[in-house]
This record gives structure tokens, C-alpha cells and sequence, in this order.
């Protein structure tokens, strides 16, 4: 259940990239294959690129793989700014073009996913495939809002393994996924200093009124020009089934695949199936 076999036997660099002036962690494993873009694994919000950990050798064996810790979050810089949908896709272009990767397939998990598709429908000549997991940016549910900024907000205002244990297991269907290495690795990053300023800047998203002027509309979605995979789980506490069918029903050439007994991080609890799901569909 640790977090480190899970990279221990594969080749991997971890390090930073200068991202448009944004010192951006970034781990890289795998090789450019001909004629085929490289994989981009963008993360949940709070989250980190740890959260790929049971993804990322696995595509790397057929893929060259990048994760990073995206804008504000991680080990990543902080500028002290909220953090709009906007500030994360221009700070992702600067990591292409710093790496310069001129096409990339992207597999976004919540934030990630919402941050992936506006990409998308703005940026159509820098995507591949698009693999939306579990995305946010489709729903405003109050008290699902309000229950994200309260525990991450708890986590971090006086920071204590319970509470971000607390937080982690919010993404779980099987509560027992969430290892210790998992929370004390969130733990380090969340007490870092200054970073209770930096989670406000995250959780800008989760106020009404930024999140609807940042909201993926059906308009959007109809301008994704990417292949799309959908994927939802049975078990997501931020939206149903159905949410994920919106996104099908609204993005041309796309389809959706339901992985049953997960939460909001099907990637990390069912790591064998969405790993099978997404390679198929990267490799069809």
C-alpha cells in the first residue's frame, strides 16, 4: 500500500522545470516514441504527482510519461494569486513549451480534468487524446463545495495527520487505500511554510462565484475536437454517474467507461483497470 515500490524497479527523473518563471516539479519517465505524443498526468486540487504513482510505469513502458505538481500545488511554486482556470492552463503551456513537447495527450483527474478540457476546447493543436477522470468543472453542488474547502482548508489551517487523513480519505471509496506514506507524504507538503495562504488560493474554486465565472459550459465541451475518454466511478462524492454522461453527451468524439467499487481517485484504487482502460484507448 506504500507509495515508493510502486516507482522502486522502474527508471524515472524527478526534478524541476522552469515553467514560465514557475519552478514546477515534474517527474519524467519513459521515452519519446516515434510519432507519438507524450503523456501528461495532471492531478486533483490540493493534490500532488504522487497521485500517479500506480500509473505511471505502466505507461511509460509504451509512453514517454510526465507528471507534475501543478500551479500553487506540491512542491511547485506559490505565486500569492487565486488560482483560476486560466492561471493553470497558461502555466501547463509553459511547461510544454519549456519541455518543448508541441502535442501532448492529456489524463486529468477532478481539477485536472476541468483544467484539461477549457485547455482543449482553447488550445484544440496541442492535445492528442484527452482523458477526463472523474472532472470537475461541470457542477456548482453547494455542500459538496463547502465539504472540499472545509477538510482542505482543515488540513492545512492546523495541520495534523487526522485531518489530513481526513481529507485523503474523502477520495476513497475503500477508505484503506489511504496509507500511511500516502498521508505523511501529504502531510510534508502541507506544512510547508506558508502554505494554509497557498490552499486559500486553491480553494478560490470552491467559492460561487469564481467557480461560475470559471465553469465549463456545453458550448466549451462542443469545441473539444480531441478523441475523449470519460471516465466516472459508482462511487464519486463529487457528482453522479450522470455527471459524467453530460460530458459524453456534450464532447463530439468522445465515450464514457464506468469503473465500479471507486471513488474520486479510480487511478490510485483500481489502478489495474483504469491503467488497462486508458492504455487501450491511448494505443487505439
Amino acid at each position: 500500500m506504500s507509495l515508493w515500490p510502486e516507482l522502486a524497479h522502474g527508471q524515472y527523473n524527478l526534478g524541476y522545470v522552469d515553467a514560465g518563471g514557475i519552478r514546477t516539479r515534474c517527474l519524467q519517465s519513459g521515452t519519446q516514441q516515434p510519432n507519438q505524443e507524450p503523456v501528461l498526468f495532471l492531478h486533483g486540487s490540493g493534490g500532488h504527482l504522487e497521485a500517479y504513482t500506480r500509473n505511471i510505469l505502466a505507461h511509460a513502458e509504451k509512453h514517454q510519461v510526465f507528471a507534475i505538481d501543478m500551479l500553487g500545488h506540491g512542491y511547485t511554486a506559490k505565486p500569492d494569486q487565486p488560482y483560476e482556470i486560466a492561471g493553470y492552463i497558461n502555466h501547463i503551456l509553459a511547461f510544454l513549451d519549456a519541455m518543448k513537447i508541441e502535442r501532448v495527450h492529456i489524463s486529468g483527474e477532478s481539477l485536472g480534468g476541468w483544467v484539461a478540457a477549457q485547455l482543449a476546447a482553447d488550445h484544440p493543436d496541442r492535445i492528442g487524446k484527452l482523458i477526463l477522470n472523474t472532472a470537475g468543472g461541470f457542477t456548482a453542488t453547494p455542500e459538496v463545495m463547502e465539504r472540499l474547502r472545509t477538510l482542505s482548508l482543515n488540513a492545512v489551517r492546523n495541520p495534523d495527520r487526522e485531518a489530513v487523513k481526513k481529507r485523503l480519505e474523502w477520495l476513497m471509496h475503500d477508505k484503506s487505500q489511504v496509507s500511511e506514506d500516502l498521508v505523511d507524504m501529504r502531510y510534508r507538503i502541507y506544512t510547508q511554510p506558508g502554505f494554509y495562504k497557498a490552499m486559500e488560493n486553491i480553494m478560490c474554486l470552491q467559492i460561487m462565484e469564481i467557480r461560475q465565472r470559471n465553469m465549463l459550459t456545453d458550448e466549451v465541451l462542443q469545441r473539444i475536437k480531441a478523441q475523449t475518454l470519460v471516465i466516472w466511478t459508482d462511487h464519486d462524492p463529487t457528482g453522479a454517474i450522470e455527471v459524467g454522461q453530460r460530458f459524453v453527451n456534450n464532447i463530439p468524439d468522445s465515450r464514457l467507461e464506468v469503473m465500479h467499487g471507486c471513488g474520486h481517485w479510480p487511478q490510485f484504487e483500481d489502478a489495474a483497470t483504469f491503467n488497462r482502460l486508458q492504455l487501450a484507448f491511448l494505443d487505439s
